[in-house]
């Protein structure tokens, strides 16, 4: 390895050791950040429960549900399961003052919207929203819930801001099962692109962003990318790569005159065109430093059109992303944008980075805030569990960016994973005893 990047992992390594002072006064200070989000809770209980809620997501339980949680505190279980299953406390006040939080606190002029779908296996068919569907957590076909979240990406964190639960037909058309699981009569049908815009008109103005990035799943219609247009969005959505184009900057046939029409460029599949690219059209840029020196990708542009509706859709810009991962298998990424031709390579290949750094919210809310622990089935808990569970990631953000400014040589982001090491033992909870490594299970309904 070559010196300079070993002293800056050296130096890296560093960053990631936190000094326990880091963790004086942490039930104090998590007080105090609840204070704003419990304001907008009418009742006193509601308060209560929300603050010992929040502490049992961020304890060292294995399973962070209302009865375990309730069971942490030396309670009995029904109040809290009440609480967070069944009692009728508004949820969106809650998530726009998170979202408020977020956009002051890491918001940037160019940030990142990013949309995903994320899915919940469950074991039986009781639970709201529950069906054989695609889950990406398995990567098969399973009997799961789907959930679309939005998240704020920046240079100087990223964060889950808001969420809607997808409602399959099947369970949009059945009144027997509404009304079992308490779904409200305002809510209809709507596809998951649908609940993304929503999102997107609902936060985006507390949000301080340039870009908006989603996987293939979000990509792929076309029409999204043009509702997107037209709420003046400047996007970069994965496609995948059998999706169709032609190329507007490859010469066409050469033409005949006097017969027919001129010909013009053939439409291909994106990653047959890829692979047909000549070497000297792609460009290396650095995306950022790893542990064996920067991490670069190959990265391309090229203004193209696509099929829409079996008929010539928009000029938009294809942007690839080449590179190799840790098995020396080289992937391909995909992107439609209605970025200007003249769009920076770099700032593309940030904003296709951008995209994936969701995950590392799905990853840090599961494993560290309890996101997929609820043991709810009704419409109301699932919306109040992960609420309360983006709160308290969120918490352990704001805890690492506090890490970081009291190390004046600090030169990156500490990890909230090491941060949250054993937050149970800072925080008052009865009976903080270590317990094994959690299972990634299927949560019974």
């Amino acid at each position: 390895m070559d010196r300079r990047f070993e002293v800056r992992k050296a130096e890296m390594l560093a960053d990631c050791k936190v000094s326990p002072a880091v963790f004086h006064g942490i039930a104090d200070r998590l007080e105090e950040f609840a204070r704003p989000f419990v304001a907008c809770l009418q009742r006193p209980e509601q308060r209560q429960h929300t603050h010992r809620y929040l502490c049992g997501l961020l304890s060292d339980l294995e399973r962070k549900n209302s009865e375990a949680i309730a069971y942490r505190h030396d309670e009995e279980r029904q109040g809290l399961q009440t609480f967070v299953g069944t009692a009728p406390w508004r949820h969106a006040p809650l998530l726009r003052e998170l979202a408020r939080q977020v956009g002051q606190t890491l918001g940037e002029p160019d940030g990142i919207l990013a949309l995903d779908p994320s899915s919940f296996p469950k074991k039986g068919s009781h639970s709201v929203g529950v069906k054989q569907q695609w889950c990406g957590r398995l990567g098969k076909v399973e009997n799961c819930q789907v959930g679309v979240f939005l998240a704020y990406v920046s240079r100087r964190e990223q964060a889950l801001v808001n969420m809607r639960l997808y409602l399959p037909k099947e369970w949009a058309n059945n009144r027997r099962r509404r009304k079992e699981c308490g779904v409200p009569p305002e809510v209809r049908y709507q596809t998951r692109h649908r609940l993304a815009l929503e999102m997107l008109d609902e936060q985006g103005p507390l949000l301080p962003h340039a870009w908006v990035t989603g996987d293939s799943e979000m990509g792929l219609p076309a029409w999204f990318r043009r509702e997107l247009r037209n709420r003046g969005e400047r996007y970069l959505l994965a496609v995948p790569g059998n999706v169709s184009i032609r190329d507007l900057e490859q010469e066409p046939p050469p033409y005949n005159p006097g017969h027919g029409r001129p010909p013009k460029v053939r439409f291909q599949q994106v990653a047959q065109w890829c692979r047909s690219s000549p070497p000297e059209a792609w460009r290396e840029v650095e995306v950022r430093d790893a542990e064996k020196g920067p991490l670069t990708v190959a990265i391309l542009a090229r203004r193209v059109v696509t099929m829409f509706e079996e008929s010539v859709g928009d000029e938009e810009l294809l942007v690839a992303v080449r590179w190799t991962d840790e098995d020396r298998t080289v992937r391909h990424d995909y992107h439609f944008s209605n970025a200007s031709a003249d769009t920076p390579l770099q700032e593309l290949a940030r904003v296709a980075r951008g995209e994936h750094q969701i995950e590392q919210c799905f990853e840090r809310g599961k494993t560290d805030a309890g996101l997929a622990d609820y043991q709810v089935r009704t419409w109301l808990g699932w919306h109040h569990h992960i609420t309360l569970s983006l709160l308290a990631t969120w918490f352990l953000i704001l805890e690492a960016r506090r890490g970081k400014k009291m190390d004046a040589c600090d030169h990156g982001t500490p990890s909230p994973q090491t941060l949250v090491a054993n937050p149970a033992a800072c925080l008052w909870l009865r009976y903080a005893c270590p317990h094994p490594p959690r299972m990634h299970t299927l949560a019974p309904t």
